[in-house]
Order: C-alpha cells, then sequence, then structure tokens
C-alpha cells in the first residue's frame, strides 16, 4: 500500500482547515492540571488518513504536556471523517501532521 506525505491541493482545502479548527475550538478539554500549572503550548499529532477517510498511526510528535498530549490525540481521532489523498488519480493513504493550540 502507497503512503503520500503530501496532500494535494484539494484535499488541504481552506474549508477543510476552517472545519478542524471550528471542530478543535468546540471540542476541546484543557485538562484541569494543565489549566491549574498554566501549561501552553502546541502539540503536534502525526497521523495517517486512510483510503476511507479514518486515521489510524496517531502519535505525538511533538508534546508539551501528557495530559495535553493525550487530548490532542483524542481531538483528532474524534474528526469524523478525513478526505483522502489523490495522486494521478487514485485515492491513497496520506500521512499528515497537525497542531493543536493549548493556550489559557
Amino acid at each position: 500500500t502507497r503512503l503520500v506525505s503530501d496532500w494535494s491541493s484539494d484535499v488541504c482545502s481552506s474549508d477543510l482547515l476552517q472545519a478542524l479548527s471550528q471542530h478543535i475550538t468546540k471540542n476541546l478539554r484543557y485538562p484541569g492540571l494543565a489549566r491549574r500549572t498554566g501549561i501552553e503550548g502546541r502539540v503536534f499529532v502525526e497521523f495517517v488518513v486512510e483510503k476511507n477517510g479514518s486515521v489510524s498511526q496517531l502519535r505525538v510528535i511533538k508534546g508539551i504536556d501528557k495530559a495535553c498530549d493525550q487530548e490532542a490525540v483524542r481531538l483528532i481521532k474524534s474528526f469524523t471523517k478525513w478526505q483522502p489523498g489523490k495522486h494521478q488519480g487514485k485515492i491513497v493513504r496520506v500521512k499528515r501532521s497537525f497542531p493543536v493550540l493549548f493556550k489559557l
């Protein structure tokens, strides 16, 4: 199975990024201890978008706190469906990373 590391421009549309940002804003649960201790920053989550739009192989590639890292992974998993990549007209799996911002 082929894995593409870049998204075509139609997959990484501004509509998709806006929908993802809105989903994160609406569903982010700031971990209590991180909130009390003032932990802020970006958690970068890497994952694979499968041909059917589901996500797999989620991992934190840059974290800030264990609880925030887990919350970022949960958020990416909870996004209904991703649009799979296209390469030479064929639907392919694609590796992607996305930052989740934690700001008090």
